[in-house]
Formats: structure tokens, sequence, C-alpha cells
């Protein structure tokens, strides 16, 4: 075993000779919240073992869901993963409709699946604008009628139980369709050739790990949600989900260009098949989900984001745990940095999507 010594960023030439264990981070800027990387690098600064450290931004959401109604849960259940939000809302608003047996109207159904859509346009365009600038004009474009919609720019709280809060504009519909056909993911312009065999993570990896969403399908994790456990609307389009082999940096940013082609296809298929009617259903003063438990999951931007709930009848869930993308999904850095030159880290870290709230959640 070769000798190692820690040192910090930066450290002076003293060190040559002898493996490094660097900590990198806590790393804030550019990556949507703060973790750390410690990185055992050679002489020849090669990384040869990867370990995300994370706990940086643990708010307890978990515990706070407990002390709340299931109307309070809903505006705390869209922060760990802010560039979700949407999605995060309808996985608890599920839980609570599937244990209370609530049938939620065909126009609320539809609307859902549309802004999910949006949604994960909008968070695939905030990934992608490092590498290709003209990403903020689309993610500008969609955020903004995500906000005419919901009333929020980032914390939607547009869901509620039993449907969404109310309907969308007049003439909300119609402004959609005119910016989804204005938008050319083509256009997008990465230089790929700096991505190309780079953070190579196998599919038997992300396999153990867990890893779902772009990252994993980019891995040949042949697994969406919208295919495979389909909400009432997505029974109704026809899609095949996004699937490469490669693994590495460039096959991840081929998937969130491609995965955004999806999304603009599937909204314009729930625009041409988005039905009038009611959009909620009237609810009691106090919402009480019988005992029992219930699992529901979505498919979020980044993967799958599961909300297992557990009541004993009362109004607020006795146990309301999270299953975040972002969390297994980090852990795979263990598995795909190692083999990588220091100098094409930022390019591999560039193509890995996660947000650090959806860790610590």
């Amino acid at each position: 075993m070769s000798e190692q010594i820690t040192v910090g960023v930066g450290a002076g030439a003293q060190y040559l000779g002898v493996d490094r264990v660097i900590d990198l981070g806590p790393l804030h800027p550019s990556a949507h919240g703060a973790y750390r990387l410690r990185l055992t690098v050679t002489p020849d600064l090669v990384i040869t073992a990867a370990e995300p450290l994370v706990g940086h931004l643990h708010r307890g959401a978990e515990k706070l869901f407990e002390v709340r109604d299931y109307r309070q849960v809903l505006t705390l259940a869209n922060r760990h993963d802010w560039l979700s939000a949407f999605c995060n809302e309808l996985a608890v608003a599920l839980a609570v409709e599937r244990m209370t047996g609530m049938d939620v109207p065909a126009r609320a159904q539809w609307l859902r699946a549309l802004l999910c859509e949006l949604n994960r346009l909008m968070a695939h365009m905030v990934f992608l604008t490092p590498l290709s600038p003209n990403a903020a004009m689309y993610r500008e474009g969609v955020q903004s009628l995500m906000e005419e919609a919901s009333g929020g720019r980032i914390h939607f709280m547009f869901n509620r139980i039993g449907g969404l809060r109310e309907d969308v504009p007049a003439g909300w519909t119609a402004r959609v369709a005119e910016f989804l056909s204005t938008v050319d993911v083509g256009a997008l312009e990465v230089d790929f050739s700096r991505l190309e065999g780079l953070g190579v993570l196998p599919l038997d990896d992300a396999l153990a790990y867990g890893v779902t969403g772009p990252i994993g399908r980019a891995s040949g994790v042949d697994f969406d949600l919208r295919r495979d456990d389909p909400l009432p609307a997505y029974k109704s389009l026809s899609f095949t989900p996004v699937v490469r082999t490669e693994g590495d940096a460039a096959a991840r940013v081929r998937c969130l260009l491609d995965e955004a082609r999806l999304s603009v296809a599937l909204a314009t298929q729930c625009l041409q098949e988005l039905p009038s009617g009611p959009v909620n259903v009237r609810l009691p003063k106090a919402i009480k989900a019988p005992e029992g438990s219930v699992y529901t999951r979505v498919e979020a931007p980044l993967g799958t984001s599961g909300v297992h709930l557990s009541s004993r009848g009362e109004k607020t869930p006795w146990r309301l745990k999270l299953r975040t993308p972002s969390f297994n999904n980090v852990q795979a850095l263990s598995a795909l940095l190692p083999g990588t030159a220091v100098d094409d880290l930022p390019a591999v870290l560039s193509s890995f999507a996660v947000i650090v709230g959806d860790i610590d959640k």
C-alpha cells in the first residue's frame, strides 16, 4: 500500500511522490448546496478513491412533517429539491389521496402531468446552462409559465390534497403551447469532445447504488415511472424512455438533452388531451388519513421521488419518510470517479446532476 498524506486544496510541492487525500469542499457555487468530496489522488493527479461526505445542509424535514397537518406538509414538501418542487408536492399529495381513497378530477390529473413535464424541462435546463448558456433562455421561459400558473417562482405550492389549488389562468395553455413551439433543444451546443469516456458509471454499479433518473438511464437502467408505474394521465401518453448504455459524462448530458425533448413532446400531448371540469374536490376542515401506511412515487426530474406515509388516524402524519433521488445518486460518485484525472473532475461533475437539499433532507 502506498504512503498517503492528508492535505488541503492547494498543498505545496513538498507532498509530491505520495498519494494525497484531499478534502474538496464543502462545495457550494454551482453545486446547489454544500457537500464534500474526499478524494485520494496519486502523484500523477489521478483519483483512485472518492467518498461523498454529506450532512452540511440537514434541516430535519421529516421530523417537521410529524408536527404539521397534511395541508401544511405540502408547503414543506417542495423544498428539499427546489428544482423539482411541483413533483415533490405531488408525491405527498398522492400518498394522502391514496390513503383516503380520494378521486382526483380528470382535469387536475392532466394538469398535474403537464406541470410535471414543465418542471422537468425547467430543471434540466438549469443543469444544462453551465454547458450551454443558451439553455438559460428556455429555463427562464418555462419558469415564468410555472410562476404564472402557481404564483410561486421557486416553491410553487400549487398541489393540494384532492387536486390543484385552483385552475390555471385564462389563456395560460395557449401561452404554454406557444412557448413549447419555440423550444429547440437541438440548438443547444455542448462540447461533447471533453466529456466522452469520462466518469463511466457501469450498469451494475448504478443498480447497486439504486441510481435512478437520467443518471441511471445513461448507464442502461431502463426504468422510468412514467411508463413503469404511471399516474392516470401518463397511461394515455405514448412515449419511450430515453436509455443509453455508455454511462459516461457525455451520455449523462445527452440524456438530459433527450429528456428535455421528450418533456416538450409530452407537455404538448397533455395540452391536446386536457379536459374541462373542476381541478379539486371539496375537503373537510381537517384531513385525517386512516390508520395504516402507503408508499407512493413519481418520476421527478432527477429520478424516483418516493413517500412512505404512516398514519395513526390523526390529522398529522405519524411518519413521513422521503425517498429522494439525489441521496442514492450522489453515492455513485464513489464508483465513477476512480480513474479520473483531476483536470477532468470539473467536466465529470458538470454532468452529474444532484440537489444537495435532496440529500440532506
